[in-house]
């Protein structure tokens, strides 16, 4: 059944991407109009000139706001789990609190300019801050590049960054806010009435069957071993990511997810001599296989299966 995940989702997004691009070769002929256009007339107009614009422009303009939303991101990332407003107060330095300046928090080119420390105590800030702001630059600009200016690109922007925060949230704290997957789960409900990507009826059984697969994992660990194997965070992440990429989608994240946690435990356990009660944090690795499972999981299917010619 999941080998046709990746036809399925092949043909919606060609069918999107399609769309997208025939809005700059179909014109039509208007006859000329004596009075002044309506609005519904300048919008279209609107519309079509921005279909001229070619799609790499489209895609550096968005990368250039996504540096602005990682800038952002950073601050959710250190204030959420210290339960502090992410707009109030301004920009700090997390070791002196001394208020950034405008001109000192400009995404990237500040780190540069000031050697990657603070400007008012010279304490070093960590190299992360310009890799998320670089990353989510990334994530706005291949979206755009890749489905245009589509509610697909919209929502793979949405999912990438909800991603990347609860990924770093639980690799530094081992949580994954309420405030990020609860309300989650109902923008990937949402946005599945308008994403051609992922059907709404999959999307909701994504969510219940996600989420309902991972609860029952951690039960049985639980009783089998005595102790927790995973939270409750675990199991509403991925209740999130089922919305957004589907039931389908959910069950591949939760192998890949699975997968590279283990590969990740082994690695720690050979070098770092970590013991195999190590906790590791399951939610960056299911945030990682997520994102994989949205942009490329139709092509990882057809390589998977195309291993076995014969079934």
């Amino acid at each position: 059944m999941l080998d046709s995940y990746a036809a399925c989702r092949r043909t919606r997004t060609e069918i999107a991407t399609s769309t997208i691009r025939s809005r700059g070769r179909s014109r039509t002929q208007k006859p000329a109009s004596a009075g002044p256009r309506s609005e519904l007339e300048r919008a279209m107009t609107s519309s079509e000139l921005l279909a001229e614009v070619p799609v790499v422009y489209l895609a550096a303009a968005a990368a250039a706001f996504g540096l602005c939303i990682g800038s952002f991101l950073n601050a959710a990332i250190y204030r959420l789990p210290l339960h502090v407003s992410v707009s109030k107060p301004r920009s700090f330095c997390p070791h002196c609190r001394a208020t950034i300046q405008w001109y000192r928090n400009i995404p990237v080119v500040s780190y540069i300019m000031l050697g990657g420390r603070c400007g008012e105590c010279k304490e070093p800030i960590s190299i992360r801050y310009p890799l998320v702001e670089l990353a989510v630059a990334a994530v706005f600009g291949v979206s755009v590049w890749r489905w245009g200016l589509s509610w697909s690109s919209l929502t793979a922007i949405v999912f990438a960054c909800s991603m990347l925060l609860l990924a770093l949230i639980d690799a530094d704290h081992r949580i994954l806010p309420n405030v990020v997957t609860l309300p989650g789960i109902l923008v990937g409900l949402a946005l599945s009435f308008v994403n051609p990507r992922v059907l709404w009826w999959d999307a909701m059984v994504g969510a219940v069957l996600g989420g309902g697969l991972l609860y029952l994992v951690a039960w049985i660990y639980l009783k089998v071993r005595g102790q927790e194997g995973m939270g409750m965070g675990d199991v509403k992440m991925i209740a999130m990511i089922g919305a957004f990429i589907g039931w389908k989608g959910a069950l591949l994240t939760i192998f890949l997810g699975s997968l590279i946690g283990s590969l990740v435990g082994i690695v720690l356990i050979a070098i770092k001599g970590r013991d195999w009660d190590y906790a590791l944090p399951f939610g960056t690795f299911l945030a990682l296989a997520a994102v994989i499972v949205d942009w490329f999981g139709g092509e990882l299917l057809t390589w998977y299966w195309g291993l076995f010619p014969s079934l």
